[in-house]
């Protein structure tokens, strides 16, 4: 006696929303250029956009604050609060290791002023150089990344 087979289960078929094949073939993440960029951040909804995408930047902003102060460095965290004071970003100034909660409201202008680090560069571009490298016989191949610098 044997039961069904777990390919043919409901939830593997065809049609299903946990169908294997659809699921093998997710959409990518498609990253616009916002280095250099000085967001206008007269609404509230314009703020909290830019900063949404200070979060996804790989490089470093400049929050300049309220009280005509400037921070640059890397955003690596954010909350997002029903007000603009109990939402924060958590930046990683370049002249310290000390990690800033900055409030929303406290931030007057945001630019996109650090070198995007990943611009240009993808998974695919990154092993194709890896294969013709190889190819070619130069030198000692090593899995390690490329420097920023």
């Amino acid at each position: 006696m044997t039961g069904p087979r777990h390919a043919d289960r409901p939830s593997h078929t065809e049609g299903s929303p946990f169908d294997p094949d659809k699921l093998e073939v997710a959409p990518g993440t498609a990253h616009e250029s916002v280095q250099g960029w000085v967001p206008a951040l007269a609404t509230e909804e314009e703020l909290r956009i830019a900063l949404e995408k200070a979060f996804d930047y790989r490089g470093d902003v400049t929050l300049t604050l309220r009280d005509g102060s400037k921070v640059d460095g890397y955003i690596f965290d954010r909350v997002s609060g029903a007000t603009l004071s109990s939402s924060f970003v958590r930046i990683i100034p370049n002249d310290s290791n000390q990690k800033l909660k900055i409030a929303y409201d406290n931030i007057a202008a945001l630019a996109f002023s650090g070198r995007d680090t990943a611009a240009g560069k993808s998974w695919e571009a990154w092993v194709r150089k890896y294969w013709e490298e190889k190819a070619s016989g130069e030198g000692e191949l090593t899995l390690h990344p490329e420097s920023v610098e």
